[in-house]
């Protein structure tokens, strides 16, 4: 028989189109035994082992998300494209037959995530080489998205540092083009929040690269930022094989552009 108590603790933890880990169920009061009877009684439906769910419905990859973000110890969000796609800014959509989700945070990413059945590939980044760990503390870097009435918002990057974290995969997985056509499309960012993050950020090639993209577009925030203020390191960056030079940010960029 399952403790009545228990079931009320187990439907608060996993809301329907979340998922929970034996391991922090546990942590979060229930008893191993609890869960193995639960698992027995169809209260809940095994995804993998030590996962779980309490609904036959589909998850969605935001869900997942979410759901991450409640167990994860160390701050996780969505960010780079799919947080651009979020605010409506990312133009066209890939169209692989997997939805690609790019994850950032400190730590790996559990490995059962790539595991589900949910068509989804979550793509991790690993932030220590673009932010500082204070910096992934601030929620006034982060957006939320209240994708379910009932439950808690998913977390994800503003435009201003999503485009840094897109910038930070030019060109292995984002094209000049690409990237081009997305600083294009910026034109309200938050000048305040730019300087903050071009001075936290620890990549020098998203920072170049900013700098290079928001000049070739000139939006208007541009003249509130302070470039001198800006660590770009030293050195050439050759971000584009058999590219031009621009001498002022010292990075190669395709002729055509």
């Amino acid at each position: 028989m399952l403790n009545t108590e228990s079931r009320k603790l187990l439907r608060t933890l996993i809301p329907s189109g979340l998922i929970a880990t034996k391991a922090w169920l546990q942590v979060k009061g229930l008893n191993p035994h609890f869960v193995d009877n639960a698992v027995k009684s169809g209260t809940l439906i095994s995804l993998k082992p030590g996962v779980y769910t309490r609904e036959t419905e589909p998850l969605q990859w935001k869900g997942v998300m979410t759901s991450l973000q409640r167990m994860q110890e160390h701050p996780v969000h969505v960010g780079g494209l799919t947080a651009l796609e979020l605010e409506g800014l990312a133009h066209y959509q890939s169209r692989g037959k997997l939805t690609s989700v790019q994850i950032y945070s400190e730590a790996q990413l559990p490995a059962w995530l790539n595991k589900l059945d949910i068509n989804t590939d979550f793509d991790y980044h690993g932030t220590r080489k673009i932010w500082p760990q204070s910096l992934m503390y601030e929620r006034k870097f982060l957006r939320e998205e209240v994708w379910h009435e009932s439950l808690p918002a998913l977390r994800y990057s503003g435009p201003e540092k999503a485009i840094l974290e897109v910038l930070n995969d030019v060109p292995k997985k984002i094209s000049f083009e690409h990237a081009d056509q997305l600083m294009q499309g910026l034109s309200t960012l938050s000048p305040r929040k730019i300087d903050a993050l071009l001075r936290a950020c620890s990549s020098i090639k998203a920072k170049r690269l900013f700098m290079w993209l928001a000049e070739r577009h000139n939006h208007a925030w541009l003249k509130h930022l302070q470039p001198e203020a800006y660590d770009f390191g030293a050195g050439k960056r050759e971000l584009a094989r058999s590219g031009r030079l621009d001498s002022k940010w010292n990075i190669t960029v395709p002729k055509e552009m």
